[in-house]
């Protein structure tokens, strides 16, 4: 087993294993942004509705645009530790990949701040993954959501992180 000084410190644990929110406030506010993925694959059922137009409930990549905006204004509400963040633009993007009957969600916050916008990149591509399952779901229910994953971040003080390009074959791409 590693010893302590060896492993990656978990900044969201006190000297005592407890549960904290890490304290930015001495921290400077420097320009940030982060992207995250989601990939939802359909069955040939849920594609073909939401190719067609057919979904009852509208149309279901602009009301997953939608919700994946109001899900990074929230995303303090979803993961407990995470700080309530003010930023200055989301960018929320659905792509159909019909070689693989697949969607891609691309969502962008970028704004200024003491802490980075991860978090609120993944909540807003998951929460739009979800809304797309949820009005392609009476089509079909085997639609599968993942992976979600962070693509790239910048600013701050670990700098900027890039996701490796995926290698060929393979259903990311970076």
């Amino acid at each position: 087993m590693p010893s302590k000084k060896s492993s990656p410190e978990l900044t969201h644990l006190d000297a005592e294993g407890a549960a904290r929110m890490v304290d930015v406030s001495g921290k400077p506010e420097t320009i940030r942004s982060a992207t995250a993925r989601a990939v939802l694959t359909l069955g040939a059922a849920a594609w073909s509705a939401l190719d067609a137009s057919e979904n009852r409930k509208g149309d279901a990549l602009a009301v997953a645009r939608i919700a994946g905006i109001q899900a990074a204004k929230r995303a303090s509400d979803w993961i407990p530790l995470c700080h309530p963040l003010v930023f200055d633009a989301v960018d929320v993007r659905l792509e159909r990949r019909r070689s693989r009957r697949q969607v891609e969600v691309l969502a962008t916050i970028r704004g200024s701040g003491r802490t980075g916008y991860e978090m609120e990149a993944m909540v807003a591509a998951a929460a739009a993954a979800l809304t797309v399952y949820d009005m392609c779901k009476a089509a079909e229910k085997g639609i599968v959501v993942g992976p979600i994953e962070l693509v790239e971040k910048s600013g701050g003080k670990s700098g900027d992180w890039r996701r490796a390009p995926a290698r060929s074959g393979s259903r990311r791409r970076a």
